[in-house]
């Protein structure tokens, strides 16, 4: 029976990853405006009722491919804090790993840009994302400045969530640039720049 139920969670966990992925291809080709229900699960070869076993609606794969943002670059720093990395390590990870996902998956970019935005309204009033909680991506930074201000490796005249703050807004500045480089080096200059600015003297 155990066995039963292990080969059926394991065929919905493959389900929805495949909805993921053909979503991730559907965006990317089509653009997430016009992209719809249909043609996911078409890419998907699915059945287009299958789809809402999983999600409620488009928005709600595109919040969970942001999720999936938060998680890899959670990974990824996890592995930076085993080897002892300091402040300026992580914060220069984080920003790394955020403009290669980003610039992978451009569709992503307005909702990662309007987390911050969403995170402070109430329930429910987060435009055109009903009451679904955007995942968090500034904590991270946040909780990574604050340690690093305790551990006097970076300034204490700034406010952390200030700083963290200015982070996020590094990607909108590099997606607006008009300047001859691409996304990732925009944001791999910006992000020298402001840790230049932050670090401890």
């Amino acid at each position: 029976m155990e066995e039963k139920i292990g080969r059926r969670e394991r065929k919905k966990q493959l389900s929805r990853q495949a909805i993921l992925d053909a979503a991730v291809a559907e965006f990317s080709s089509k653009g997430y405006k016009d992209t719809s229900v249909a043609d996911i699960m078409n890419a998907a070869d699915l059945g287009i009722g299958t789809f809402y076993n999983y999600f409620s609606s488009k928005e709600e794969v595109l919040l969970s491919l942001l999720g999936t943002l938060v998680q890899t670059v959670g990974s990824a720093l996890g592995e930076k804090r085993a080897a002892g990395a300091s402040a300026r390590d992580l914060l220069e990870t984080g920003c790394r790993v955020t403009a290669d996902f980003l610039d992978e998956n451009r569709f992503v970019l307005p909702l990662f840009l309007s987390a911050s935005e969403h995170a402070a309204e109430p329930e429910g009033k987060a435009e055109g994302h009903g009451h679904m909680p955007t995942p968090g991506f500034k904590p991270i930074f946040e909780d990574i400045i604050r340690k690093g201000q305790q551990a006097g490796e970076l300034r204490r005249d700034v406010p952390a969530e200030l700083i963290a703050e200015m982070f996020h807004s590094l990607y909108q500045a590099a997606a607006f640039s008009k300047l001859e480089m691409s996304f990732r080096q925009n944001v791999a200059l910006k992000t020298r720049l402001l840790l230049d600015g932050i670090e401890a003297r």
